[in-house]
């Protein structure tokens, strides 16, 4: 799909509100760039699979902030394995460093995806409540940004554990919004869809994009 293409579907969902998750850098100018250009959220990364802060990530955060943009989020790529910190250090590191570059984020989303996840579902579970349990008790809004196959695979269909949180739901459907989602993790609903993987977007930032009604 071209970008004008995602445009055009942008632009007949008036209403809603678009925003988009990204890995590039992105300046305090580019950040501007896309608020005019009607960005109304952006979520970077801050942590990656690989067990350390995304300090392009943090840059992006502030970058964001700096331009006036007001919901900006981030999202933490676990890092699963014997080598890695455990999941309450993880999340620790993100929110002292986030303190440290004297910034903030609205919402903490857990990318829980397929990658070196362990077959054992009974050990997922522990490792996700446990990532939660640590933003939670650092005062950060948490969310879970997974799909029915993701979901699935990982910790199972009858997990419900974590509900009660925001789900930012990943399909690529090339349709902004809800109508084609499929329950799963005892989400009635997502609050984000996450519509259309890499393209270039708008300022020339290569994203993906997302939803919001």
């Amino acid at each position: 799909m071209h970008i004008l293409l995602i445009f055009l579907v942008v632009s007949t969902v008036s209403s809603a509100r678009h925003g988009y998750d990204f890995i590039q850098p992105i300046t305090e100018s580019t950040a501007a760039c896309l608020k005019k250009a009607g960005i109304s959220f952006v979520i970077p990364r801050l942590f990656t699979n690989l067990g350390h802060i995304d300090e392009t990530g943090i840059n992006n955060v502030k970058h964001a902030r700096a331009a006036g943009i007001e919901e900006v989020d981030g999202y933490l790529f676990p890092c699963i394995g014997s080598k890695c910190p455990s999941a309450a250090n993880q999340v620790k590191t993100v929110s002292e460093k986030l303190s440290a570059e004297k910034t903030h984020i609205n919402t903490l989303w857990l990318d829980i995806e397929r990658l070196n996840w362990p077959a054992n579902h009974e050990t997922n579970r522990k490792f996700i409540e446990e990532l939660v349990a640590e933003a939670k008790a650092l005062k950060h809004t948490v969310g879970i940004y997974s799909n029915y196959y993701n979901w699935e695979a990982i910790v199972g269909l009858d997990y419900h554990g974590q509900s009660s949180l925001p789900l930012w739901w990943a399909e690529y459907d090339g349709t902004p919004g809800f109508a084609k989602y499929k329950e799963f993790g005892g989400w009635k609903q997502p609050k984000i869809h996450q519509w259309h993987g890499t393209e270039k977007g708008s300022c020339d930032v290569s994203i993906d994009a997302n939803y919001i009604p």
